[in-house]
């Protein structure tokens, strides 16, 4: 907008800054990055999560909420008393742990990048791993390539203890690589292909974080309600207030406190990345509202007065420019667009506290206390007492509850205004024109759904002497379930909503917030025949250990579709040579399978310190090792078996590098003396091979791998279990076939 040049025309806002300046600070970014409540770093109670969001009509009440009626029981392992909050990360931003808009610090110079969850960038730390980094042809994959085994050594680490420490270990590791991630985009150079497949893996990281912190919140809650007698809980007093009836209604519908628990998690997500909100907010009201309205008023009052006639608001009242139906100056217009936009972001992150302390810091105390009241009434003097407590949330709820819902309907209020009011109300149909994402979505259908519910519970159970206006009636009738919601996300008119809700973590959300494992085992069925080869590791990583923590709470999982997981994580171990690793999944798979597969992995392992290596591994994992030492052989002495022709006929071609695998592969048997027997029939097989074959020269390489003790070691053997018996012919007859191919050979 043009700005009019005579001095004695500016505003407040022009006073304190010429054109140039508000253009130039148009580059600064409001961080509202703030750190999250210090008070959580324990496991949190199950009412205590409930009300991690202050924005939601329930969310005040049920911080009080206590489950000191809880059983004690048997599964204490499992659930574990420690360890996060299993809803919030906590991640230290720039801000430390002032307040969000603290006076002296609200503006910070940051650029976009330096937003949200790499706010804690210390440009100085680990300039040489980044270096190295930067050089790699994939630098997302290489930072991450540590994931696979940190995996294995928490799960080894915290499988005595409790699985949901685990769990939580699983999202610290996600984390700490997420920032890792985060500094090598910040510091590449824009454009370049390499670093669009590290914001590709970088996107997969962060859905996973938040996918393990929602499967912790949500499955403690399960088991714990699995073991709870849900008919213990108190009868209500007709005279209780709103608040102690949804207390305990919280308590006793586990279906109402999980998706609380989706809508505190989706939350959670939103607070992560508040940083990169994308409009730059300005702020520079101390006290006044609409400043420059207000100082265009005063200067049509003075006689000197030349600048533009054009119409505006006479009074100042919140309600003037609605009841007017005349304009703001634009430059309060442009701020109070900015506001809402601003306001509307930090109630979709659960920060409803701090867009009230937002609205006061802007001179707009009374917008502040139209977000105040949702709470709902509770009076601890009813009860008696001999002190006089305070008195606790809004007696007129459902007037301004009412009132919420007429304003997001009214078309003249700003969209973000709107739909600020549309949350609080519970009016789905004006919340969603501004949720883009699938995140953002579910959250405004799993939000209106406990509004819903708590508000046909209270009116259900709550003695009210008071008539007032009803809220629509569909509304009030709604039967929600969480299936419907994702019913509803299916036929959304919303193109990129349409697309994320394919995206494989959105799919597995899906089924982990609706509990239903098999489902969740079928996507991963068609998800391996359709795409098995271009599965990112790191998502066949997490489905794998997804397996294992639902193995791990005995929750029944498709054996078939289980074993495919497995399998094909295995594959990608074996083909990106995570080969200290390899024994422990194989360790998962059926017994006859497990030998199969880890035969299969041998055949490849060359080097001699390696096998040792390799077979080490596998008996600590508890895989039978013999069995797989002789798959080995077995499978390495078949290949190339083609139709006998006798020798009179055949050239002795020398000793070929196939001849040379097979040669080699006797050493797998000579490790462990206990098959020494098992290494007289492997080799005498296969010297029967090369003598056919007249390759005599590969026949004594063969012979020269049996130690020379062997048939002293196979007698001791025997004789250390007391047979009585001679030894099995099976065994004697290897014995009397390798001295006839020592005397041949000789």
């Amino acid at each position: 907008m043009e700005r009019s040049g005579f001095g004695d025309m500016l505003s407040p806002r022009d006073t304190e800054m010429a054109r140039p300046g508000r253009k130039q600070s148009s580059q600064k970014r409001a961080s509202v990055f703030t750190s999250l409540d210090d008070s959580i770093g324990n496991m949190t109670p199950r009412s205590h999560l409930i009300s991690r969001t202050p924005g939601l009509l329930l969310r005040q009440p049920l911080t009080s909420l206590s489950r000191s009626s809880m059983k004690q029981t048997d599964m204490s392992a499992i659930l574990g008393t420690g360890g996060r909050s299993p809803l919030i990360l906590q991640t230290s931003g720039l801000l430390g742990n002032m307040s969000m808009l603290d006076e002296s610090n609200w503006t910070t110079v940051l650029s976009p990048q330096q937003t949200g969850l790499f706010t804690n960038l210390d440009m100085t730390e680990d300039v040489t791993m980044s270096a190295v980094l930067l050089r790699e042809d994939d630098p997302g994959e290489a930072a991450t390539m540590s994931m696979y085994s940190d995996f294995l050594h928490s799960f080894l680490k915290y499988r005595s203890t409790t699985i949901f420490d685990l769990v939580d270990e699983y999202e610290s590791i996600c984390n700490s690589q997420v920032n890792i991630l985060g500094k090598i985009v910040y510091r590449a150079t824009p454009g370049q292909q390499k670093f669009s497949k590290t914001a590709s893996v970088l996107w997969l990281l962060k859905q996973e974080m938040v996918t393990w912190r929602l499967l912790s919140a949500l499955y403690r809650d399960r088991i714990q309600s699995a073991l709870e007698d849900e008919t213990t809980f108190e009868i209500m007093s007709l005279n209780a207030s709103e608040k102690t009836h949804i207390e305990n209604f919280f308590q006793k519908d586990s279906f109402v406190r999980q998706s609380q628990m989706v809508v505190d998690w989706l939350e959670s997500i939103a607070k992560d990345e508040i940083g990169d909100f994308s409009d730059n907010i300005e702020f520079y009201a101390k006290s006044v509202y609409w400043e420059n309205t207000l100082h265009a008023l005063k200067q049509r009052q003075l006689c000197t007065y030349v600048g533009s006639s054009r119409a505006l608001v006479t009074e100042l009242d919140p309600d003037a420019p609605i009841r007017q139906k005349l304009p703001l100056d634009d430059l309060d217009r442009e701020d109070d667009a900015r506001l809402l936009k601003y306001l509307f972001t930090l109630i979709r992150a659960g920060m409803t506290d701090e867009a009230q302390r937002l609205c006061k810091r802007c001179g707009q105390a009374w917008r502040a206390a139209t977000l105040e009241g949702w709470k709902l009434y509770h009076d601890p003097n009813r009860s008696g007492g001999r002190e006089l407590e305070p008195v606790e949330g809004n007696p007129y709820r459902c007037i301004w509850k009412i009132s919420c819902w007429r304003m997001a309907e009214e078309e003249q209020f700003n969209r973000y205004e709107r739909a600020i009011y549309a949350a609080l109300s519970g009016n789905l149909k004006q919340l969603l024109p501004v949720c883009d994402t699938w995140e953002d979505t579910v959250w405004a259908y799993f939000r209106v759904m406990v509004d819903t519910l708590v508000e046909q519970e209270i009116r259900t159970s709550v003695v009210t002497t008071e008539e007032t206006e009803e809220l629509p009636r569909e509304y009030l009738e709604t039967n929600w379930t969480s299936e419907k919601v994702f019913e509803e996300l299916q036929a959304t008119d919303k193109k990129r909503v349409i697309e994320e809700n394919q995206e494989h973590y959105h799919v597995i959300q899906k089924f982990i917030i609706l509990g239903d494992v098999d489902g969740l085992m079928e996507e991963f069925n068609k998800w391996l025949s359709k795409e098995r080869s271009v599965l990112p590791g790191h998502l066949l990583r997490f489905m794998t250990h997804l397996i294992l923590f639902f193995r791990t709470l005995c929750l029944q999982t498709k054996e078939e579709v289980s074993v495919e997981v497995l399998k094909t994580y295995i594959q990608r171990l074996v083909s990106e040579k995570h080969t200290d690793l390899i024994a422990f999944y194989v360790s998962y798979l059926p017994p006859e399978l497990a030998v199969a597969q880890y035969a299969l992995f041998l055949e490849d392992v060359t080097e001699s310190d390696q096998r040792h290596r390799c077979l080490e591994l596998a008996r600590e994992a508890g895989l039978d090792v013999a069995a797989i030492t002789k798959t080995v052989v077995e499978n390495i002495r078949k290949k190339d078996a083609g139709e006998f022709s006798h020798h009179d006929h055949m050239l002795d071609t020398g000793t070929t590098e196939a001849d040379r695998l097979k040669i080699d592969v006797i050493d797998w048997l000579v490790f462990d003396p206990a098959q020494r027997a098992e290494a007289l029939k492997q080799s005498n097989a296969i010297m029967r091979k090369f003598l056919a074959s007249k390759k005599h020269e590969a026949a004594k390489d063969v012979f020269a791998k049996i130690p020379q003790d062997s048939i002293a070691e196979i007698y001791n053997k025997w004789e250390e279990q007391e047979m009585e018996t001679s030894l099995p012919a099976e065994d004697d007859n290897a014995i009397r076939e390798h001295l006839c191919i020592r005397a041949y050979l000789k």
